[in-house]
């Protein structure tokens, strides 16, 4: 990788406004997609986001801002998407040139519906992307943090790991500290598993449970999440360090968890339709949940969590009942 690569954010949420100020830590400038030309005016003239962590302001001379993601990608060598899943596949319709020779880099934290593909599996199967070419930065960490310049620690995963530790050079900063991984298929499955999680501990905090019953909730979690990985994916991974159960517990714990509001919203007797419109954020672990919950019918994995979640949200099953029949099947 070169000293000054050119790098696209492509995103314009809270995570792709907090990674952007990351890069420009370390880069002249940036290529910046944003889908809207009325944000574009708006990032150029008040310099900070109009909709997401607004208090961070951006020296806007050192961003070329793209309304076009097209161009923005041919524009640049490292691709870092930082937009929802669910939307992935429609934001790439207007592209129709190739990744040849380009690095991509996903902060996202969800799975692609209906493909049922993680965003790494994604860019291999639909874009020939080579995953020795694809890169996944996972948590533990909110953007708002990192925009407060609150210390976090993120990782990035590559095979080969060597790649993690020349792409964590762009992220660096004096509030940040970057680990390395060679372990793909794992953090991108525990950052979908831990969403769906989240929203667990959402609905039995809007329903009233307490911190006691919480932590017998996420450490469940954790099994259920050992399980699924070592039946689709066995590797030797130390699911006790930070990229997996430290991203469990800030998404299950935090404040600034959009999962865990949607989840407490249901839990506090909002239909799934009113919660999605009164948050400005999509919740990933909706969608999340549904395809896990498809990919596991060929594995058969014992996942109580996620089958009570997706009862809850898509059966339209009783939070109060889903739960207490939840509490019967945890140890």
């Amino acid at each position: 990788m070169s000293d000054n690569p050119k790098v696209a954010i492509i995103g314009s949420g809270s995570w792709a406004t907090a990674l952007a100020k990351l890069v420009l830590n370390n880069l002249p400038e940036i290529n910046w997609f944003v889908r809207s030309q009325e944000t574009i005016d708006y990032f150029r003239k008040f310099r900070h986001n109009p909709k997401y962590i607004s208090d961070i302001e951006f020296d806007v001379s050192r961003i070329r801002f793209f309304s076009s993601i097209s161009e923005a990608i041919e524009s640049s060598d490292i691709i870092l998407f930082a937009i929802p899943a669910p939307f992935l596949k429609d934001s790439l319709k207007e592209f129709t040139g190739s990744f040849d020779n380009k690095t991509v880099v996903s902060a996202i934290k969800g799975i692609v519906p209906v493909v049922n593909l993680t965003v790494a599996e994604f860019f291999n199967k639909t874009y020939q992307v080579p995953f020795k070419n694809i890169s996944i930065i996972s948590g533990p960490c909110h953007a708002e943090e990192i925009a407060l310049e609150r210390l976090s620690y993120l990782t990035i995963a590559s095979s080969p790991a060597e790649k993690s530790e020349e792409l964590a050079r762009l992220i660096t900063c004096h509030h940040v500290k970057v680990k390395s991984s060679d372990d793909i298929y794992g953090t991108e499955y525990t950052a979908v598993l831990k969403n769906i999680i989240a929203i667990a501990a959402g609905i039995c905090h809007g329903l009233g449970y307490g911190d006691n019953f919480q932590a017998v909730l996420v450490s469940n979690a954790m099994l259920e999440i050992k399980r699924f990985l070592a039946k689709t994916y066995k590797s030797k991974r130390k699911l006790l360090s930070s990229p997996y159960l430290g991203d469990v517990m800030v998404t299950a714990y935090s404040q600034f968890s959009r999962n865990r509001t949607f989840g407490m919203m249901i839990g506090k007797g909002y239909s799934v339709k009113s919660a999605q419109l009164e948050m400005s954020m999509i919740a990933e672990g909706y969608y999340a949940v549904a395809c896990i919950r498809e990919l596991n019918k060929s594995y058969g994995i014992n996942m109580p969590i996620t089958d009570a979640v997706y009862h809850i949200l898509y059966d339209k099953i009783s939070p109060a009942l889903e739960i207490k029949l939840l509490t019967e099947k945890l140890k």
